[in-house]
């Protein structure tokens, strides 16, 4: 219908990304399969060292000229909000506004763990992801340790709604009532004020109102890949109704975080300085370096300069990474 169409377009303009009412140009690659659909391949990375780095200030060190840029140059990123996000292997992405910055983090954890994104007893909304491996060899044999989220569950308490994201299908549970779509069509559902939003083969924008929106993006490999599979990308791109309840993983950080960066130094790596921070009460050693937001482009993406917390994110979530383990989809919150 009209209205729905118009909602749509409000929910792309307001968020930044793609649907049929707005354009994105792709260049179908050569390819021997007629009949194969055209899927992109894992997202790229072997282009990242040739970014100019995200540095500007001089800063001598030892003699030598150091150069360090708090806001990200080549991000190409224009939200109203701060965006968190997780994709890829899995990589957490936390844009922190006031810092003109994003810090950023991993997680490793075996194929088939569900861990907890999001997190709000107040508005009853909660976001877990299961991940998935790389294919295994003919014999069995574990060919890859990468992990992806293979499946989303978002559930909404108050509209006894829960959501079921995987690189195949979205179902849609209303009470007893079952709903299933395909990533193959286009198509806006509307449950009073939640609206779901299926761009075909893109990614999938859910609204709640005026408060809470997530976009998920499919990524899809070709179909015969020796290694990789279909995964997802998690993005909350609209947080600020949230109670100061929240929590997970990306939830804990919906209403800031405050950190100081000193004695940035060089690494082994000349494009990845080491650096000292103050965070949550913890003194850390972090690398500047990069992640990349598929929100708009799931096949090159586009790169977010941040800062590096390693060993699964220790001391800048609260806890260890295994505190955000539970048991299902839709575990209770």
């Amino acid at each position: 219908t009209l209205f729905r169409s118009e909602q749509a377009l409000q929910l792309s303009l307001k968020y930044h990304f793609v649907t049929p009412l707005t354009s994105m140009v792709v260049t179908k690659p050569e390819d021997d399969e007629k009949d194969e659909p055209l899927i992109a391949d894992k997202p790229e990375e072997k282009d990242a060292d040739e970014v100019a780095p995200a540095y500007s200030a001089s800063i001598p060190i030892s003699g030598q000229s150091f150069v360090y840029q708090s806001s990200p140059v080549h991000s190409g990123l224009l939200y109203h909000r701060p965006v968190y996000s997780v994709d890829y292997d899995p990589h957490f992405i936390i844009h922190v506004p006031e810092k003109n910055d994003s810090l950023c983090f991993n997680i490793d954890e075996e194929p088939g763990v569900v861990l907890n994104l999001v997190k709000d007893p107040l508005s009853g909304i909660a976001v877990n992801g299961q991940l998935i491996g790389d294919k295994k060899g003919s014999n069995g044999a574990k060919l890859s340790n990468s992990t992806y989220f293979g499946k989303i569950g978002i559930s909404y308490k108050m509209m006894d709604l829960k959501i079921e994201v995987t690189p195949q299908k979205i179902i849609l549970r209303n009470g007893k009532k079952m709903t299933m779509f395909s990533w193959l069509e286009t198509i806006s559902v509307t449950r009073g004020s939640l609206t779901l939003q299926i761009n075909k083969k893109k990614n999938m924008m859910l609204s709640t109102g005026d408060g809470a929106a997530f976009v998920i993006v499919l990524h899809q490999v070709w179909k015969k890949h020796p290694l990789h599979q279909d995964f997802l990308g998690f993005y909350t791109v609209d947080s600020h109704k949230f109670s100061e309840k929240s929590h997970g993983l990306l939830g804990q950080f919906f209403h800031g975080i405050d950190f100081e960066v000193s004695d940035i130094h060089p690494s082994s790596n000349p494009q990845k300085p080491d650096a000292t921070m103050f965070v949550k009460n913890h003194k850390l050693t972090v690398t500047r370096g990069w992640q990349k937001d598929y929100q708009n482009d799931p096949k090159i993406g586009v790169i977010v300069p941040c800062w590096f917390v390693h060993f699964n994110g220790t001391g800048l979530i609260d806890g260890v990474h295994t505190d955000y383990i539970v048991p299902s989809l839709f575990s209770s919150v």
